[in-house]
């Protein structure tokens, strides 16, 4: 496994590795919307990680998808992630936040606020509560200031991100969220300069990475995406042309890296690199037999050249020490499903090391 032990830049960074721990959500943010001591020994447990992504962190209140997220729009989640970066560098790590609004995928019951959505389509998904479980509503079509407000909260979250001691932040475009709904032409039925053809359909992801990397630089910036994935009720007619021009606008900017979440399409993600001149994170899913993806598919994906470096949610999250196993050969801890979303440390900190 020679290669994903090489060192890698991103950004302003050097890696020692090649092993990134992808965004996962966790639910333990249970009050205000800030993390605790918990997550920073979380984090901190997986410091051998080339670098850090965290789970997603709404940049205000309406991005507010799931229960238990965390934030990045108050004072007080900003001390709380404080506690977090300073416990994954005394660790010798590096971290980026990834902010997330998810758009259509909330709920009032979270905020008080109506959803908004670059068009007023449901997701037809539905949404965890203590309650039980309740259908996302139809989203309001956000208005030509919701999309300024929103790029501006994005940007004063990464700025409360650098103040926080993140060593950058990383937008989600993929999955079904705000910026997802944007591009794909399932979720986007605009009829001004947001929607129609591509170039207008990638328009608010560009104007907003474009804002964050002139906020914090572009060597702080990355951003995710999932081409294809139909997870929140999504769909897109054109997933090829779509992301080879956003490839093609993001380029020139200079940004840390584009990450990649496939959905069993690595010619999609060849056709991807082939426009990319920066730095490629690759979170491979070669066929849904072999899901979770393990280190055999990442050293094949960067033999290929395909990708810079590889990100693994599962095998992090249930081995804190994954470097180490992967140079045994494991064996490797079995992630519980029943503990990934709320909780305390069940399931979050306890997995035990090698020995």
């Amino acid at each position: 496994m020679s290669e994903l032990f090489e060192p890698v830049t991103v950004g302003a960074l050097e890696l020692p590795n090649r092993l990134v721990m992808a965004p996962m959500t966790r639910s333990r943010a249970m009050r205000a919307g800030e993390v605790d001591e918990l997550t920073a020994e979380y984090y901190a447990q997986r410091a051998s990680a080339g670098l850090i992504v965290t789970e997603g962190t709404q940049p205000n209140q309406v991005g507010q998808g799931y229960i238990w997220t965390p934030g990045l729009h108050t004072e007080g989640q900003v001390a709380a992630w404080r506690k977090v970066t300073d416990a994954v560098h005394a660790a010798g790590g590096r971290v980026f936040v990834q902010l997330l609004h998810t758009g259509r995928v909330g709920h009032p019951s979270l905020h008080g606020e109506t959803p908004l959505a670059p068009s007023p389509l449901p997701s037809g998904e539905q949404l965890f509560t203590p309650e039980g479980m309740l259908d996302h509503p139809e989203p309001r079509e956000m208005t030509l200031d919701d999309i300024t407000r929103t790029i501006e909260d994005f940007t004063t979250a990464a700025r409360n991100a650098i103040e926080a001691g993140f060593d950058g932040v990383e937008l989600h475009g993929a999955n079904g969220y705000l910026i997802h709904q944007f591009l794909a032409d399932g979720s986007n039925r605009r009829t001004d300069a947001y929607g129609g053809p591509v170039e207008n359909r990638i328009r608010f992801a560009v104007e907003l990475t474009r804002s964050v990397a002139d906020a914090i630089g572009p060597e702080r910036v990355g951003l995710r995406i999932s081409p294809g994935n139909p997870f929140n009720g999504m769909s897109e007619s054109d997933t090829d042309e779509l992301y080879v021009a956003l490839a093609r606008e993001l380029a020139p900017l200079g940004l840390a890296y584009v990450h990649i979440m496939e959905n069993v399409n690595r010619d999609t993600t060849r056709k991807i690199r082939a426009e990319w001149p920066g730095t490629l994170i690759l979170n491979p899913h070669p066929t849904p037999e072999s899901y979770p993806a393990h280190p055999e598919h990442g050293e094949e994906a960067l033999r290929e050249g395909v990708a810079d470096a590889i990100a693994f949610g599962e095998l992090w999250l249930a081995n804190p020490d994954l470097p180490e196993r992967i140079r045994a050969g494991g064996p490797y801890n079995e992630a519980d499903r029943a503990t990934f979303y709320g909780g305390g440390a069940k399931g979050y900190t306890d997995y035990p090391a090698l020995g």
